[in-house]
């Protein structure tokens, strides 16, 4: 961020400096409580409270026994494998679905195009309640609730929206130009889809589709309607925690799935540089 120019007014200064520590405040106010979790994971004791052992930066007030559970629980271990299949198969339905979708909306002949949108787009809108009690009433009569294929449709149905935003937000700056020359130098439209569009898209596509694994991966409302104890998910298992069991596991846990979460934002954040390269945006 540019420095303040010296011949900035008085109040151009105080808000040059307020602006700052606002931004500090909020910052402060997201990551703090994620910054918590992370030292309390290791506490020695089964307390979601610093020790004085911990304060003191004693090592006997430390541990690694909560991770050690949460690798050697079966549970864990079977919510895990469960949160990662519904998880992959949601994300590659929601995202062929939302693709194809947004390819068919970014036509200018498409009708009803703000209202197919508006549906596709109503899982972020509309309470997940609601939709997970739909969703209940719906897969309970076609005989798929408690089962993982109903989740994973479920998931699919609430990650759509998100590949179908991103891809269509990619598709804004996409040159028709390219698809035309491509026709005028006699490739079929198969190939001109894969060979032209697929790969000025990707980075779209991968961004929705990491959008769409994020939200299967943390949901929790849906599965405990659609699902039963077979798709016990890592959510799931930290929610029936706090109910039933408070352990620590579940700050080893939350510190897991918050490292994933930083891997995943750093590759989103890759992504669109890669996109800004290949529309020829540079970073200022």
């Amino acid at each position: 961020m540019a420095a303040i120019p010296p011949y900035a007014s008085m109040p151009e200064r105080i808000w040059y400096y307020a602006f700052r520590v606002i931004c500090a405040a909020v910052f402060f106010f997201l990551i703090f409580p994620l910054m918590v979790i992370v030292p309390l994971s290791f506490n020695a004791e089964p307390f979601f409270t610093f020790t004085p052992e911990m304060l003191a930066f004693d090592p006997a007030g430390y541990s690694l026994k909560w991770y050690d559970d949460f690798f050697g629980n079966p549970n864990w271990q079977g919510a895990v494998s469960n949160s990662f299949v519904i998880a992959i198969f949601s994300t590659i339905l929601s995202t062929t679905i939302g693709t194809l979708a947004a390819l068919g909306l970014s036509r200018p002949s498409m009708p009803y195009r703000t209202l197919i949108m508006s549906i596709l787009i109503s899982p972020m809108i509309v309470p997940l309640i609601i939709s997970a009690a739909g969703m209940y009433f719906f897969y309970s009569r076609i005989g798929i609730q408690g089962t993982h294929l109903g989740v994973i449709l479920a998931h699919a149905a609430l990650g759509t929206p998100f590949v179908v935003i991103t891809v269509t937000a990619t598709l804004v700056g996409f040159d028709n130009n390219l698809i035309r020359a491509a026709n005028s130098l006699g490739a079929a439209p198969v190939r001109t889809f894969f060979k032209v569009i697929v790969p000025l898209i990707t980075p779209g596509v991968i961004s929705g589709a990491l959008f769409a694994f994020i939200t299967s991966f943390d949901e929790v409302v849906v599965v405990l309607f659609v699902g039963s104890v077979d798709q016990r998910t890592i959510p799931w298992q930290m929610f029936s925690g706090i109910r039933e069991n408070i352990s620590p596991t579940i700050l080893a846990v939350a510190t897991l799935l918050t490292l994933v979460s930083m891997l995943l934002l750093f590759s989103l954040e890759l992504l669109r540089r890669r996109t800004e390269r290949l529309r020829g945006i540079k970073n200022t």
